[in-house]
């Protein structure tokens, strides 16, 4: 498959795998059980057939000081006044300290992995230095994964495509808390116009990536 660029040189950019979404004990944004079972278990295999072919992992993650980070943004104030709203925990979620801003067990390699978790807005780029590490690895293929599909996906995603690099999303491997068509629509909008929709069995099975160096 052609990617666009001259030579693939990938690196998977790993979105809120943390327990303020996919840990039932302490989520306070959190998925579903069983999508946040079935997204870490499909992370973990395609993160641990990543490393064998050195393409690196890197894991964002939110974490704010306080709450005053998190009303800066007009609409997320509204998404805490609505009691019915699944994101209504907002002004709540993810301080430093909280058990949630946890990366989920197994999912993280401390001795190979990257971690950005400076991360304070849906897209990725903002206010992080993810930009700077991608570009001083020379990194042109992102290998998006993990939640929300509708949100941080889809806004990471549409930044990345903006700035030349070519974007792979594994269907199996996001999924969001909000409503399922919300998911299939963001997987609907990605392949259109903004880059590559495909499961992790073939991600893994791309000739690119067998002797990726």
């Amino acid at each position: 498959m052609n990617f666009g660029v001259d030579k693939v040189r990938a690196a998977v950019v790993a979105i809120d795998l943390h327990r303020g979404h996919l840990d039932m004990d302490v989520a306070t944004m959190p998925a579903a059980p069983d999508i946040a079972a079935r997204v870490v278990q499909a992370n973990r295999k395609l993160m641990d057939w990543c490393r064998t072919q050195q393409v690196p992992v890197i894991h964002l993650v939110t974490r704010y000081r306080d709450a005053d980070e998190i009303r800066l943004n007009a609409f997320w104030r509204t998404r805490a006044e609505d009691p019915n709203n699944p994101r209504k925990n907002v002004m709540k979620h993810n301080f430093i300290g909280m058990p949630g801003c946890e990366i989920m067990p197994g999912l993280l390699d401390p001795q190979r992995d990257w971690v950005v978790d400076t991360k304070k807005r849906y897209n990725c780029f903002v206010a992080t230095d993810l930009e700077l590490l991608l570009r001083s690895h020379g990194i042109n293929t992102l290998i998006v994964t993990g939640v929300n599909t509708n949100s941080c996906i889809l806004s990471t995603v549409t930044a990345a495509c903006s700035m030349d690099y070519a974007v792979i999303v594994p269907s199996d491997c996001v999924d969001t808390m909000d409503k399922p068509e919300l998911h299939h629509a963001a997987l609907l909008c990605i392949k259109t116009a903004f880059g590559f929709v495909m499961t992790s069995q073939e991600v893994m099975a791309l000739p690119q990536f067998q002797s990726h160096q």
